[in-house]
C-alpha cells in the first residue's frame, strides 16, 4: 500500500452527533484530485448508519 497516496477520512457523526471521530484510511488520486479535499459518505460502525467522513491531515 503506497503510504503517500493514504489519507485520513474522520467521520462528522450523526444528526445527532453519534460517532462523532471514527477514522478510516484510503487512498486518494493525487493527479485528479491534488487541490481538493475529498468528503465522502461511508459506514460508520459506531451508529450504525452512513455519515459523512471529511478529509484531515495524516499525524
Amino acid at each position: 500500500m503506497a503510504q503517500d497516496n493514504l489519507i485520513r477520512l474522520v467521520s462528522q457523526g450523526d444528526e445527532e452527533g453519534n460517532g462523532k471521530g471514527h477514522t478510516i484510511y484510503a487512498h486518494k488520486n493525487t493527479k485528479k484530485l491534488r487541490g481538493h479535499k475529498i468528503e465522502l459518505k461511508k459506514f460508520n460502525p459506531i451508529v450504525k448508519k452512513h455519515t459523512v467522513y471529511k478529509e484531515k491531515p495524516k499525524k
